[in-house]
């Protein structure tokens, strides 16, 4: 008995990677072998790991994970990239009768794997000339823009992903489409697919997303930044620019006080997670769980089976 794709979604800090976890015991308990399929964009880095809230080796059970550690801070994540990497993941699970489970919070990577999406191309000279003009008009004329442009775009993506936002101009300029004209169609999974998003009330989620920071802070999310340093973390395109680690390169350098730092990464992961929420709430197919319902798991393994 063949079982769907699962994708366990939602803002971070909902508990996914833990529910991933019970689903892939519980399901092998049930007959039903399972595997982790990362999708984070952040996960993806290796060294990346106290600000990423990444899962350590000797807590994932036994359970086979994909595509964690796959990168250098040097380099640059592509969803293009991310999407041909996890289809061969998932493909090589079901080669070995097991069940694939999708889990993230990086929107854009999810609906990759799930939707029918094929990536426009590329032009140097277009991306070369729109570089150039963020660095002369910075990322908020660039953002207005686009949302001349394409506001559906602009709402999506946000006016603090410069790298997004000068992708999205390059391909209208290549395609003269909307780039949400070429975003993957959602209305409908690509195989068989049970989405389960976690929710959390807004107030309880900021309390526990501020604590979460501290604790990051705590856990020694300095130490692994001046690891990465050397390795060349603040070359890195993407690298560089994720939350918590942008405030903790500021800190170091002495141009962000310790509070500083928290409080940026603290109200930049707050804005985060509300853009995560209004993506994944598109998923018309999407089964919304409370994330601390006593019930969390039992629900999931029935929605699981349910689709076999």
């Amino acid at each position: 008995m063949t079982l769907p794709l699962l994708a366990v979604v939602g803002a971070t800090g909902t508990g996914k990677s833990a529910l991933s976890l019970e689903l892939a015991e519980r399901l092998g308990e049930h007959g039903h072998p399972a595997e982790i399929v990362n999708a984070d964009a952040m996960q993806l880095y290796r060294g990346m790991d106290v600000g990423t809230a990444k899962v350590p080796v000797h807590e994932r059970r036994g359970i086979r994970h994909h595509l964690l550690d796959i990168l250098d801070v040097t380099e640059e994540a592509s969803v293009a990239g991310y999407q041909e990497a996890a289809n061969e993941a998932i493909a090589g699970i079901r080669a070995r009768g097991a069940t694939p489970i999708l889990v993230g919070g990086s929107g854009l990577y999810v609906s990759s794997v799930l939707f029918d999406f094929e990536f426009p191309g590329t032009d140097a000279a277009v991306r070369e000339r729109l570089e150039e003009d963020l660095a002369q008009s910075g990322p908020g004329l660039m953002f207005r823009r686009l949302t001349e442009l394409d506001p559906d775009a602009a709402s999506a993506i946000g006016p603090h992903n410069a790298r997004r936002i000068i992708r999205a101009l390059e391909v209208i300029e290549i395609t003269g489409k909307p780039f949400g004209s070429g975003l993957p169609d959602e209305s409908k999974p690509r195989e068989p697919t049970v989405v389960i998003g976690l929710s959390a009330p807004r107030e309880r989620l900021v309390a526990h997303l501020d604590e979460r920071i501290r604790h990051m802070w705590q856990g020694g999310l300095l130490d692994e930044v001046r690891r990465l340093i050397p390795l060349g973390l603040e070359e890195g395109v993407t690298a560089r620019r994720a939350i918590g680690y942008a405030q903790a390169i500021g800190q170091i350098h002495g141009e962000l006080a310790e509070s500083e730092a928290i409080d940026q990464a603290a109200a930049l992961t707050r804005r985060y997670a509300r853009r995560q929420v209004s993506w994944f709430r598109r998923y018309p197919q999407a089964r919304w769980l409370e994330h601390d319902n006593p019930d969390l798991v039992a629900q999931a393994i029935a929605l699981a089976l349910a689709h076999a």
